[in-house]
């Protein structure tokens, strides 16, 4: 992709594919889903989880799975919030770029 995913974004992105399942999915789903989409590595995105669970945007379990413990990921009250308020600036800001590239005035 030509253009860069800025940190709020990415957030964005990862806080909405996991809103998708109440009750959580796990890393390397999460990966999958944000990769179909954008080209990111698992080096960039677990980062990102970790930041959201610091922010309380996340909650963490996990649970077992084939023998393993696998870490589910939950959006939290907090977490729902600021996806909203991400959805709502992205709608805006993505609605003005669209325009302009359009040739069309903001």
């Amino acid at each position: 992709m030509v253009f860069n995913t800025g940190a709020a974004l990415l957030d964005a992105i990862v806080l909405s594919v996991v809103s998708r399942d109440p009750e959580g999915t796990y890393g390397y789903r999460i990966t999958q889903e944000v990769r179909s989409v954008l080209e990111v590595s698992e080096s960039t995105l677990y980062p990102v989880l970790r930041r959201l669970q610091r922010d309380n945007c996340l909650s963490v379990y996990d649970q077992e799975y084939a023998g393993r413990n696998r870490r589910y990921y939950k959006v939290t009250e907090q977490g729902v919030s600021q996806l909203n308020m991400y959805r709502s600036e992205w709608q805006s800001y993505s609605g003005k770029i669209s325009e302009i590239l359009r040739g069309g005035g903001v």
